[in-house]
């Protein structure tokens, strides 16, 4: 490998000999430094960071706004959320509060259907009695009227055959006499 050494010694030694070029008095890091001087000055004449600290914080403001309404938000959600979670745990158990109520409804619904069918059968049951008690006292009484009549003709028939003209006018006078 070849020793290259001799060069960079070279380069040094030339540069230390040679003179830094100058105007007004200022070497190139001098301008540099006084060019920066002057942009920092004109920043400073015109106001820059108070322009960038005032867009900053606004930037800021509206960022905190943001955090803000986004955590107003997120309660808002989470408040909402465990609204509908109580009303679904309130509807589940209204649901079973109308079951057992529609069930118990049902039972006596029941009930009183039982009640109802032995009630208007016992009424039937008494109206179908009166009809054939009813349906005896008519019969009894044409059978009586019936034995009355036929009583009625055979008691004629007997007066006629046993009584005369003369019996008939013996009962009239009696009956004449007793009032």
């Amino acid at each position: 490998m070849a020793d290259f050494s001799f060069l960079a010694e070279a380069a040094h030694e030339s540069a230390g000999h040679a003179e830094e070029p100058t105007a007004l008095f200022l070497s190139p890091g001098g301008w540099v430094a006084a060019s920066m001087l002057a942009v920092v000055a004109l920043m400073i004449y015109l106001k820059v960071p108070s322009l960038v600290a005032g867009a900053l914080d606004k930037k800021i403001d509206g960022i905190r706004a943001q955090l803000a309404e986004a955590s107003r938000l997120r309660a808002e959600a989470e408040a909402l959320r465990a609204e509908y979670a109580e009303k679904i745990a309130n509807a589940e158990s209204h649901a079973a509060a109308m079951i057992d109520h529609a069930r118990i409804e049902a039972d006596q619904i029941v009930a009183k259907a039982e009640a109802d069918s032995a009630a208007m059968i016992a009424r039937r049951q008494k109206m179908a009695e009166d009809k054939i008690a009813a349906a005896e006292r008519g019969a009894l009484e044409e059978l009586r009227a019936k034995a009355a009549t036929a009583a009625a003709a055979a008691a004629r028939g007997l007066i006629a055959e046993q009584h005369g003209a003369a019996a008939d006018g013996k009962l009239v006078d009696e009956a004449i006499a007793r009032i």
